[in-house]
């Protein structure tokens, strides 16, 4: 009588531990990210305000740009995952080339956009006079080392699908170090200016890179996996990346569409949207974290073709994800008075920011179950769903974000609208991992 919940209680135990392995060190490696950009502004930020804000555009540019293709992280994790349940690693090392070779690719052809384009993109970006050299001089020399961001993903998605997400961990903290650094180094050793600061990350990001490539180039070896470039492997990376591509444009959408409607709202407006967008961001990577794990997860049950194992994991994991957004709601509901002083003094910011603010801490188990969902569907490969679902949130957010200063509502109406968006997704994925047609068991898909 007592067995199967006894059996139940290991199964659950089994799958938190798998959860807490892989997770932990994501979200160490996913928070070492941004620091990046922080180093470069703290450092950048004493040269003068007009290099501080060039900075501010070239990094937005660029952050933009690499963020469009995330997929390379995602579709691979799945992929190699998925061969890895299937006890072939050779194979799972070779998809994981394949997807190295794709981010070369994608990352040449950026900077061959970027190098000539910079002084367009800056100035539609609508950097000031003063600021737009500054600007001009940072994108050009970091756009150089677009391929090595690119090659990061890759090889990161590589170690997530190997259910290694330790070795991306360490690598973050000694790109983290070196790039602040060679930044001090550069900026004032050799005096170089924002210059400095822009090689800098430039060499940061090959060094890491290269560390990748290493750990990539011994599996390789050690398990007899070619390392030249294979056209149909490279084109099959593409064709599984494609939907992942639209699902973040979509989002990508989104985000910008409530950035317009919030400055339409008023200046004050803007800047409590602006914080609070910021709190959202780093509430994500708690989430997000546990979707890596998904994604590893999920993929190697289905690559090893055991269906009731994918299934456990991700009701497992949803539980996960709502204790945590839970957890993480309450945070930002206590924490609201001693958050907000750390970026204005104003008080209308602060008393636009505070009721808006309860809307994120209201959202967040809904965007804990999201961003569960997402990841295990990204990791049975499920990229087609994911990018109708997100077109047609997109759809349905859009008029209603639009009609929020037309109908007269302020930033906790659009907040509001942001959550409305995170429960259409919910639903999506929601029915579709009760339908069963994201379990599509085997090496491929």
């Amino acid at each position: 009588m007592t067995q199967a919940p006894a059996t139940s209680r290991a199964a659950r135990r089994q799958h938190d531990r798998e959860i807490v392995a892989l997770a932990v060190p994501a979200f160490g490696a996913l928070v070492a990210e941004p620091l990046f950009v922080m180093a470069d502004s703290a450092i950048v930020g004493h040269l003068g305000t007009a290099q501080l804000a060039g900075l501010g555009v070239a990094s937005a540019l660029l952050m933009t740009a690499v963020s469009i293709f995330v997929f390379l992280a995602y579709a691979t994790t799945a992929a190699v995952a998925r061969r890895v349940g299937a006890g072939d690693l050779q194979a799972a090392i070779r998809q994981g080339i394949d997807g190295i070779w794709l981010a070369l690719l994608l990352g040449a052809s950026v900077v061959a956009v970027v190098l000539p384009t910079a002084p367009t993109l800056v100035d539609l970006f609508g950097a000031s006079h003063t600021a737009a050299p500054y600007a001009t001089t940072y994108l050009r020399i970091s756009a150089l080392g677009i391929p090595a961001m690119l090659v990061v993903l890759a090889a990161t998605g590589v170690l997530r699908g190997l259910q290694d997400t330790k070795t991306p961990l360490y690598v973050a903290i000694a790109g983290f170090v070196a790039n602040g650094v060679l930044n001090v180094g550069l900026v004032y050793g050799a005096d170089l200016g924002i210059a400095g600061s822009a090689w800098g990350t430039v060499i940061a990001q090959f060094g890491m890179a290269a560390a990748y490539l290493v750990v990539v180039v011994r599996g390789a070896r050690r398990h007899g996996a070619s390392l030249r470039p294979d056209a149909p492997g490279i084109r099959a990376s593409a064709h599984a990346g494609v939907p992942l591509l639209v699902r973040t444009l979509s989002l990508r959408a989104v985000l910008m569409i409530a950035t317009g409607v919030a400055a339409r709202l008023g200046d004050a407006d803007i800047a409590a949207h602006q914080i609070i967008l910021s709190l959202w961001s780093l509430l994500a990577f708690a989430m997000d974290a546990i979707a890596i794990a998904g994604q590893a997860i999920i993929g190697r049950y289905l690559g090893a073709g055991d269906t009731e194992g994918a299934r456990a994991a991700c009701r497992r994991m949803v539980e996960w994800g709502i204790a945590t957004g839970v957890v993480l709601g309450l945070l930002v509901v206590v924490a609201r008075p001693l958050f907000l002083p750390l970026f204005t003094s104003d008080s209308a910011v602060k008393d636009i920011a505070l009721p808006a603010l309860l809307m994120v801490a209201l959202s967040q188990p809904i965007c804990g179950i999201v961003f569960v969902l997402d990841g295990v569907l990204m990791g049975a490969g499920d990229g087609p769903y994911l990018a109708r679902a997100m077109v047609l949130t997109l759809a349905v957010f859009t008029p209603i974000a639009l009609l929020v200063p037309v109908l007269g509502g302020g930033l906790t109406a659009l907040w509001a609208a942001m959550t409305l968006m995170m429960a259409i997704r919910m639903l999506t994925l929601w029915r579709r991992t009760r339908s069963g047609r994201w379990i599509v068991t085997g090496a491929t898909r």
